[in-house]
């Protein structure tokens, strides 16, 4: 599998090792930082793994920090994203059996079973789809209604040069 990973400081420890983890399983993978444990910001990260999923460009997406949940919430934005945070690995099967995650979101410090045996369940999990494929087109469904919606930039900018 072809695997896009991204971190902040907080996770930057953990995605060095899920990195080799990952390598040594024969996967490839897309570091997309951050490079050094010094503070940084998670959505730039967040972002560019989520781009790079949204835009079928890799088979799936890991993202880390402290807690999960602001990567979540920036991985979440992208079309076609579901990004699950998953602390153990029996959450980590769910997300792939029912929700068909694409992202998984692990909080470095916040993990109850190891990194590499939440990856190995994420992994080899695979969407049930019956029941689950229902509700993951009724979660496309309301994604593509609110895309639908939102005013392309060029629109916004042809608004904006009319009221001066």
């Amino acid at each position: 599998m072809k695997i896009a990973i991204g971190a902040d400081h907080g996770g930057f420890t953990l995605k060095k090792e899920i990195d080799s983890f990952l390598q040594a399983q024969g996967h490839q993978v897309l570091d997309f930082g951050t490079f050094s444990g010094e503070s940084c910001d998670y959505p730039e990260f967040a972002h560019k793994v989520s781009q790079a999923v949204s835009a079928k460009k890799v088979d799936a997406g890991i993202l880390i920090c402290k807690s999960g949940n602001g990567m979540a919430i920036v991985a979440n934005k992208f079309p076609g994203v579901r990004a699950a945070i998953c602390f153990d690995k029996n959450v980590a099967a769910l997300s792939r059996q029912h929700n068909d995650a694409n992202i998984l979101v692990l909080g470095s410090e916040h993990l109850f079973d190891e990194p590499e045996t939440i990856i190995k369940e994420w992994l080899s999990a695979n969407f049930e789809g019956g029941r689950h494929k229902r509700r993951v087109e009724q979660i496309l469904r309301i994604e593509n209604k609110i895309c639908s919606k939102a005013t392309p930039k060029k629109q916004l900018k042809k608004k904006a040069k009319k009221r001066k």
